[in-house]
């Protein structure tokens, strides 16, 4: 039987995506200022250095060493990988667009569990995934220019999608034995490891970068970076990963209203219309796409 759930897991799901939704336009608003590797680094030093005062407080154990290689790889798929590939795809396309193929995550997701998690996929679930992935392909050919042309950057997005969606089943095990904000601090810490060969160039680039570029990788940071991520370990914890992250198909039309107030970014129609297309195959593996566990 699928689990209630409570009131304080609806809040941390609503303001996670929220956070996260606002950091599609966040991340166009840093690239003004930073490059791809060096916002990205900007952003989870911040989260990292936040997390680290936070921990030093509360004074929370290191993890076991046996779980630092699976906490690693979670590290690695949901904050290097995600975060390098999403930054360097915005670079050509919006943040509606990013937002949109981002949501195809439960997708992933779904077929991970499939294979890792012996969930089993029915006929709907099939055909969500072609319908999702129709309306993918309609939205890297929206953001392309002069019309209808392939946007490679867009692809460069859908792996992001791919990393976030093996992050959630690589996190799931963990969260039975940690606490979420403990998950997070490791995940966080572990996963902005391999961004600090883009030190250089961030130090080099702040001195020189605009006033809200920073402010931008800052907010980043501390709010769709620790707090975002905290809140949703939480909401991993109670459900299971496929279900949790069949949240975020609800995610973009947040995100394209926060980009067009906060960076005046208006999608095509043919990207709108992509990813009207995702989110009905997104909606059909999440309701109907995998076998019921007989009661």
């Amino acid at each position: 039987m699928p689990r209630r759930l409570d009131l304080a897991t609806w809040i941390s799901v609503v303001v996670a995506l929220l956070l996260w939704a606002s950091a599609f336009a966040g991340i166009k608003a840093g690239l003004e200022g930073f490059g791809p590797g060096e916002l990205a680094l900007l952003r989870f030093g911040t989260a990292s250095i936040m997390l680290i005062g936070y921990a030093s407080v509360i004074r929370l154990r290191l993890p076991d060493l046996a779980d630092v290689p699976r906490i690693g790889l979670a590290g690695a798929l949901g904050i290097t990988a995600y975060h390098l590939l999403l930054n360097f795809g915005e670079t050509a396309v919006t943040a509606g667009a990013a937002s949109l193929i981002i949501s195809s995550g439960p997708i992933f997701t779904a077929l991970l569990a499939m294979v890792f998690l012996r969930e089993r996929l029915t006929v709907w679930g099939w055909g969500g995934i072609g319908i999702a992935f129709s309306g993918v392909a309609l939205i890297t050919l929206g953001e392309g220019t002069g019309g209808l042309t392939f946007q490679p950057a867009a692809m460069l997005v859908l792996l992001a999608a791919i990393a976030t969606a093996a992050y959630f089943v690589v996190s799931k095990p963990l969260l039975d034995k940690y606490t979420p904000l403990a998950f997070t601090a490791y995940s966080i810490w572990l996963g902005t490891l391999p961004m600090l060969v883009f030190l250089p160039g961030l130090l080099r680039q702040l001195p020189e970068a605009p006033m809200a570029a920073t402010l931008s990788g800052i907010y980043l940071g501390v709010f769709p970076g620790a707090i975002a991520y905290a809140l949703y370990s939480h909401v991993l914890s109670k459900l299971p990963a496929s279900i949790a992250s069949s949240f975020l198909y609800v995610q973009p039309v947040s995100a394209t209203i926060i980009a067009w107030i906060w960076i005046r970014e208006v999608p095509s129609i043919v990207t709108l219309a992509g990813g009207a297309v995702a989110l009905v195959g997104v909606a059909l593996v999440s309701t109907r796409g995998r076998v019921r566990a007989a009661s």
